[in-house]
């Protein structure tokens, strides 16, 4: 199982951080037009995100709920047909809900950053700090890394999100 360290949160200037990301160093990475079907799971949350003209997969994880740097623990299948997939699914599990998102990709060290727009929640944020075996990728180098982007991208305590973007929709 992967692993990653994560912050969740609000964005209420997303040029602003966009700017800041940028300054510390952040390369683009990309735009995705996502869509992320939930299911019902008996542990953890359980999704398949599609990714407009691109690749599908199915990501199992769990992560505690919280709004501090948080380790997420996941498993990601590629794809090949997410319609079938997604009715075998609703027919066994049955679907919580969809979370649609426009996702911009910026990277920088072993951290992705997500300035998204949610379809009903606004502009949000995201780190995800893939832990691993090369330098830089162990826990405590990635949450300093964390602090640095928090700081550089002026993201406030009352920012932060401690649950999943489906949760905050209540699905």
């Amino acid at each position: 199982m992967r692993a990653n360290l994560e912050i969740k949160a609000r964005c209420p200037d997303r040029a602003a951080a966009r700017a800041g990301a940028l300054a510390l160093g952040a390369a683009p990475a990309g735009l995705e037009r996502q869509r992320d079907t939930f299911f019902h799971s008996a542990s953890g949350r359980l999704k398949l995100r599609e990714i407009e003209g691109e690749r599908a997969w199915l990501i199992g994880y769990h992560r505690s709920d919280r709004s501090e740097a948080r380790r997420s623990r996941y498993t990601l299948v590629e794809i090949g047909d997410p319609a079938g997939l997604r009715e075998a699914l609703a027919a066994t599990l049955g679907i919580r809900g969809e979370v649609v998102k426009v996702r911009e990709i910026l990277l920088w060290r072993n951290v992705r950053i997500h300035l998204d727009e949610v379809v009903g929640l606004g502009s949000c944020l995201e780190f995800e700090a893939v832990l691993g075996e090369r330098p830089g990728e162990d826990e405590a180098a990635s949450a300093d890394s964390l602090v640095r982007l928090c700081e550089a991208m002026a993201v406030a305590e009352g920012d932060r999100i401690a649950v999943a973007y489906a949760d905050l929709l209540g699905i």
